[in-house]
């Protein structure tokens, strides 16, 4: 197996340790791992030395690719799409999942189309408001105060502003264009923040009439300040988890079986978080994770710890779960 780590986002430090959890999981699970670091600069390095890869001759002769990558060039179809032209097993999202998801527009108008709730939002190009900024502040007005302005493709809360007040909503826009051409914004969602985490099913199962993937137990997300913002998830006691969410047992069922409706209609695999937020019996689908932070200690090991699968064999059955999805893809005539 080859763990990739690193990466080219703002996400790097947390990929290096996510991928580090990863390797020793699939250690303690009898696999043979080879790490494989993505520089800031993007080049691929094994013990310092540079990567040159060749289409269709796989990856180190390993039998599967993990890529605990977080963020752009890692996270949003690229790295997926070099290793499809490999043509080597990797775990989670294909190409195109993994790209919708990655932009937080595009997924929001996918789930609209499936008909998922979810809370009011605009998607504004950095062109337009250039253009035509009155039009879009008036568009913006629509959705209330206050809102969240977030660039559109990055995670961990990067570059996102809580506006309460018009005359900040330039100012919020202007900092999510220095991460990115689109910005998303966001209604507040109320109540409280619950996750869900999914994991896919194998083909052998589906094919006997099983679920294509399990919802683990949701969990309910504190935190101390006014949002879950980044200092709230990556400072030591900056957010604390509770499993199973304290929301009422219809709530959690609608939030898994939400869960499990996002992961399909945005074509993952694998594996997936989603989040949510619930208000009484009331469950919005927030946004959707392709690879979220994977240390033991993260939101998803935990969910899926909790739902009876502890950390090594859910890194085992991720990369069980990558080997048929290629066996299958081989299988078709191109």
């Amino acid at each position: 197996m080859a763990v990739l780590a690193g990466g080219r986002s703002s996400e790097r430090e947390i990929s290096l340790s996510s991928a580090a959890a990863v390797r020793e999981g699939l250690a303690a699970a009898g696999h043979e791992v080879v790490w494989v670091e993505v520089g800031e600069d993007g080049a691929w390095r094994r013990d310092g030395e540079r990567l040159s890869v060749t289409p269709g001759q796989g990856l180190l002769a390993v039998d599967v690719v993990f890529p605990v990558l977080h963020g752009p060039f890692g996270e949003d179809g690229t790295v997926q799409g070099l290793l499809e032209t490999l043509d080597v097993a990797y775990v989670g999202a294909g190409v195109a999942a993994s790209a919708v998801c990655m932009d937080k527009v595009l997924f929001k108008d996918l789930m609209s189309v499936k008909g998922l709730p979810q809370v009011a939002y605009l998607g504004v190009q950095e062109d337009r408001w250039r253009r035509s900024g009155a039009e879009v502040l008036a568009e913006i007005a629509g959705l209330g105060l206050p809102v969240f302005v977030k660039p559109a493709h990055l995670g961990s809360s990067v570059g996102i502003v809580k506006v309460t007040a018009a005359d900040r909503m330039g100012e919020a826009l202007e900092l999510a264009f220095a991460h990115d051409g689109l910005a998303i914004v966001e209604a507040m969602g109320h109540g409280v923040e619950v996750e869900c985490a999914v994991l896919g099913c194998s083909r052998a199962s589906l094919a006997a009439g099983g679920a294509r993937a399990l919802a683990s137990e949701p969990g309910e997300i504190g935190f101390a300040g006014e949002w879950y913002d980044r200092q709230a998830k990556y400072a030591p006691g900056g957010m604390e988890l509770s499993v199973p969410a304290r929301i009422s047992s219809e709530a959690r069922e609608r939030v898994k079986a939400l869960a499990l409706q996002t992961f399909v209609g945005a074509g993952c695999d694998g594996l997936a978080r989603v989040d949510f937020f619930v208000e009484d019996e009331r469950v919005l689908v927030n946004e959707l994770n392709t690879m979220p932070g994977f240390t033991p200690t993260s939101v998803y090991a935990k969910l899926m710890a909790a739902s009876g699968v502890p950390y090594p064999e859910l890194v085992d059955r991720l990369c069980r779960l990558a080997l048929e999805r290629l066996q299958e893809r081989q299988a078709y005539r191109y």
